[in-house]
Order: C-alpha cells, then structure tokens, then sequence
C-alpha cells in the first residue's frame, strides 16, 4: 500500500526557484541604480531641496571640487569665489572713499572673507541700538555690494563690541553683554530684510568689551573699541561642507565614540 504524502508539503524546487527568481530581481535593481540618468539625478536632488541663493553639488559621481550654481548650472571656482569677495570689497571702498569715511568705515581682505569694521557711530547714538537713519543708509550700500554675489556667500557675520567705560572697572556684564548683542541683531536684521542671502546664514554675536582693538584709557581708545563688525565669508569649491552644515554635524557628532 501506497504511503500517502501529506496535505500542505512543497517541493524543495519551489523554495529554490523562489530564492534564484528574488536573486535575479536583486541583481537587476543593483544595475539600474548603477546609471543614473544626469538629469532625473538633478530633478531628484531639486525637488529634496528647499530653494536658495547658494551653490551646491548636485552631479552624483562627481567628487570634491564640482560646485553648480542652481541659477545658471555653472561649475564655481575658487577664482570665482574671490572674484566676488574683492567686488563686494571694492564696492564698500569705493563708498567709503566718495562720502569721506575712512576713518569710520575700514574693509580688508583675505583668502575666502571679506573684514568690514564699522565705527558705532556710524550706526547708533550713545548707549542706543536703534539703527540711525544715516546707518541705514551706509547698511543699503553693503547689501547691494552683496546681493549679486549671494550665490557664493557661505555666511555673514555681524559682530558688536563695545568698550569698557573705565580704565580701572570693567563695565556692568549684563548692560555691556545686552548692548553689544543688541547692535549686532539690529544690523542682522536690517540685512535679513534686504533678502541678500538665506536667513540661516546670517549670524549675529555680542562681545562686549572682551575683545578690544585699543586700550581703555583715552576717549579715542575707547571710541576704536565701539565698533560693528561685519564678517562675509565666501564658499569654498573644495569643501560641499557650508558653515550651516557644520552646525548640525557639530551638534549631531559625526563619528561614535569608541567606549
């Protein structure tokens, strides 16, 4: 008598059938995702993308080097780059000199930055971070010194710094800290309206009184230590890696800890 098989039971040439067909499947997706088509990579990246004034990598394979503007898809150059720094600065230099400011208003330059020292009075009275009018005015000029260039701006950073009142007492850290903060913030602001750059890459600091350029004894001392700073730092074609990319990788840490 026969022996009957049981109800249910597979034959093992199903299973490996079913492992060599999930196999074949495997293979296909790998060579698919191994060409990319250039132009339906760079819609993909678009569309993950929030829209902004800077440059960015967006040809997969490509390495360290290839930075594309979204405006006009132009590979930028470190030349590019300080091309567009020393325009911004001799733009600012230019102003300077017309409306006799030399001795309120200084700019220097250096690989990757522009450093653009304003005097306090040029913007605020006394104790005061409202914004003056005649201010506004010099801070108009900057933003359109910077405007063409915002594509290859990486950050603007504004500092505040004030001065110690007293040769011998160093000033109250709250009104001193408040202060210089306050001023920074109100020129950030100002430039934030002008729609120069993406917001997140202005960055307002308050110093105090701790990082003086003078001393502290004489009225014109003091008055060089009164100052707003303005720091525009241009991207760099080497490094994909922005200021606001380092923040987060900061934040985040961007290895483990070995325990």
């Amino acid at each position: 008598m026969k022996k009957k098989r049981k109800a249910g039971g597979a034959s093992w040439m199903d299973t490996y059938g079913d492992m060599v067909t999930l196999l074949l499947c495997f293979f296909v997706l790998l060579y698919s995702m191994s060409t990319v088509d250039q132009e339906k990579w760079e819609q993909i990246v678009q569309s993950f993308r929030r829209e902004t004034n800077a440059t960015v990598d967006i040809a997969p394979g490509k390495g360290t080097g290839s930075q594309y503007n979204p405006v006009d898809g132009k590979e930028v150059t470190e030349e590019d780059v300080e091309e567009a720094l020393t325009e911004i600065a001799e733009k600012i230099k230019e102003y300077t000199a017309q409306n006799n400011m030399g001795q309120q208003i200084s700019v220097s330059q250096g690989a990757g930055y522009v450093f653009i020292t304003f005097q306090d009075a040029v913007f605020f009275a006394g104790d005061s971070y409202e914004l003056l009018d005649s201010g506004a005015k010099v801070l108009d000029v900057v933003a359109e010194a910077i405007r063409p260039q915002g594509g290859l701006i990486d950050e603007l950073r504004v500092m505040g710094h004030t001065s110690q009142g007293s040769a011998d007492r160093p000033n109250n850290p709250e009104t001193d800290r408040f202060l210089s903060s306050n001023r920074a913030a109100t020129v950030t602001v100002y430039l934030q309206e002008k729609n120069i750059v993406d917001p997140d890459r202005l960055v307002s600091v308050g110093y105090g009184q701790w990082r003086p350029i003078a001393g502290f004894d004489t009225s014109e001392e003091r008055a060089q230590n009164r100052r707003v700073e303005l720091m525009i730092t241009g991207i760099n074609p080497n490094n994909m890696e922005s200021s606001v990319d380092q923040y987060f990788t900061t934040r985040t840490g961007d290895a483990q800890v070995e325990e």
